[in-house]
């Protein structure tokens, strides 16, 4: 039996949910970002017209479209009303996947057997357009990656369904741009070598691919032929993500216990960006040597940077450290959560700042957490003997 896999995207998602609460605000050019260096979040049909897009630097859309009006993003309304989707989603629909905010896959295969699986996905569709008042797009087709291509291409056009017989005849005229794992440099060499069109790439052997770009190659090669058996993975809303150091001999050491601590925050936060996780509310944990256990938590603004999360971290523990007792255990836990990226929390940071954190977070990911780490947090090395509490209810 053929999958039916669903994709549902929402329509710039953030300047949609801004437009709910201001009507002033349809049908002219909006940016979602802040700060003349920092970068754009999200826009508008409006501003994309002019050659806006999502993560370039504010200063270059204002020369673009020097009429748009530039707005500082509201996590905490786009949380709610991303809350209100999934709930309407995960009512009707057997199986969910919230890939991010405002991105979510659905597995309904066998649907037809009772009921059309696009007439079911419209009909859900227009559900959650009547309840959130929010619009969307989505493409129904066998596999993930086929359906988020044929939502990118329904917003030119219409919400699509791509059945297994026109597969490759939808993705052979398209763009290898448009194969979600395709990023410019790779399509950079393709280019140089004459690949630009899916059709293109699919007729090319496999083993060459892999030689070109390396172990990817084989993967790309089947997205292009329209083959993916990534399942859709059932959603679980995470609650927090936590971590906790015992010493071996209890300590009073100030500048110890920072440098902890600040590890402790940059393993979690790039945890939470790898996992694509933004927290709200920051805890320290703290453990004296007669077992005494106080906390203390913050409120902060959707964020995964470290320099954030540190310094809140630091005024935490120095308010909750006051006793003056050896401390036996420190802990801390970023809670609050909801999805989305360190890009979409770029409201009052710079394009440098984003630039250095997919660095350091590149080298993490293919050289391992102690790859690259601030000189004051390096005490605390991944192969502590802590437990990072992934899932807590």
């Amino acid at each position: 039996m053929s999958r039916a896999i669903v994709h549902i995207d929402m329509n710039t998602f953030f300047v949609s949910c801004e437009r709910l609460s201001n009507s002033e605000l349809n049908g002219i050019p909006l940016i979602i970002g802040g700060g003349d260096r920092g970068v754009v979040a999200s826009c508008s049909y409006e501003a994309r017209k002019f050659g806006v897009r999502s993560a370039m630097p504010i200063h270059m859309a204002m020369k673009l479209c020097p009429q748009a009006k530039i707005m500082k993003g509201d996590m905490e309304l786009y949380s709610r009303l991303s809350h209100d989707i999934t709930e309407i989603i995960q009512e009707k629909a057997p199986v969910v996947e919230k890939a991010s905010i405002d991105e979510f896959y659905l597995d309904i295969t066998g649907m037809d057997r009772f009921y059309g699986s696009y007439k079911w996905t419209d009909e859900l569709a227009q559900r959650i357009t009547k309840e959130t008042g929010l619009p969307l797009t989505f493409a129904l087709s066998v596999n993930k990656t086929v359906s988020k291509i044929g939502t990118g291409e329904g917003k030119q056009k219409q919400n699509l369904e791509i059945p297994e017989h026109l597969v490759q005849s939808f993705l052979n005229p398209l763009s290898i741009r448009k194969i979600p794992m395709v990023g410019q440099k790779t399509f950079e060499l393709l280019s140089r070598i004459g690949i630009r069109t899916i059709r293109t790439l699919s007729e090319m052997p496999a083993e060459s691919l892999q030689q070109m770009i390396g172990k990817n190659g084989t993967e790309l090669w089947k997205k292009a032929n329209g083959i993916d058996n990534t399942p859709v993975e059932p959603y679980t809303e995470r609650k927090s993500i936590s971590t906790e150091h015992t010493f071996s001999q209890d300590t009073i050491d100030i500048l110890k216990l920072s440098r902890i601590l600040q590890g402790m925050v940059e393993k979690l936060a790039y945890q939470l960006r790898a996992e694509e996780w933004l927290a709200s509310t920051v805890t320290v944990k703290i453990r004296y040597a007669n077992f005494d256990t106080e906390t203390k938590q913050s409120r902060v603004q959707y964020t995964s940077a470290d320099h954030i999360l540190n310094q809140t971290v630091a005024d935490l523990f120095e308010k909750l450290y006051q006793r003056r007792m050896r401390l036996r255990l420190i802990g801390v836990r970023f809670s609050g959560l909801v999805r989305g990226t360190y890009q979409i929390d770029l409201f009052n940071d710079t394009e440098e700042m984003l630039a250095l954190y997919q660095a350091m977070d590149r080298m993490k990911s293919r050289y391992g957490f102690d790859a690259v780490m601030r000189c004051a947090g390096a005490s605390f090395k991944s192969n502590n003997k802590d437990e990072i509490l992934k899932r807590k209810k």
